[in-house]
């Protein structure tokens, strides 16, 4: 099946970042492409991309980037699918540099922007976008979200029952706090 999910970032050091995505993707069982696009480094690779990416059958971008972070808003100036930026953590700022970058968009070029690293609700609203007009996607995400709401109905009612110290207590346990 051709890819309706087009991943890419602006250097491999975003990988590490944007495999959560790519983990939600395979878990809800989305193709998808995965690549390496530099606004900077390679603005041809970027236009070129950008310009295709619909007629490969792609519905939805995501990208991450990090530091002046231009990918996601360049390519939101080039192509009318939707666009959702991932900023990446930086040293320098943390990632605050790159939020901005992502976020400050002029009118008529929106991106929409996740928190820093949070590649994995970048991939989740990607499948709710592409759920619109597929049916199968989007009974699945409806299982993934009963399922947190499962999951966080079992953990109150193990914090009522159990009481706040030995939930901390079995939480230190299993390394999760």
């Amino acid at each position: 099946m051709n890819p309706i999910i087009g991943m890419i970032m602006g250097s491999d050091s975003d990988l590490p970042v944007m495999q959560q995505a790519a983990k939600v993707l395979d878990y809800f069982q989305i193709p998808y492409e995965c690549t390496i696009v530099s606004a900077h480094r390679t603005p041809d690779r970027l236009y070129q991309y950008s310009k295709e990416a619909e007629k490969r059958g792609v519905k939805v971008i995501v990208a991450g980037a990090g530091g002046a972070a231009h990918l996601p808003g360049m390519v939101a100036s080039i192509t009318t699918l939707p666009v959702i930026g991932v900023p990446i953590k930086t040293s320098t700022l943390q990632g605050v540099d790159s939020l901005y970058s992502i976020v400050q968009m002029p009118p008529g070029i929106p991106v929409a922007t996740m928190a820093i690293n949070g590649s994995k609700n970048a991939a989740l609203l990607a499948a709710q976008i592409v759920g619109i007009e597929n049916q199968e996607i989007r009974e699945k995400v409806r299982q993934y979200k009963n399922e947190l709401a499962k999951s966080v109905e079992e953990k109150a009612t193990r914090l009522e029952e159990k009481g706040y110290e030995a939930y901390l207590l079995n939480m230190e346990k299993n390394n999760i706090v």
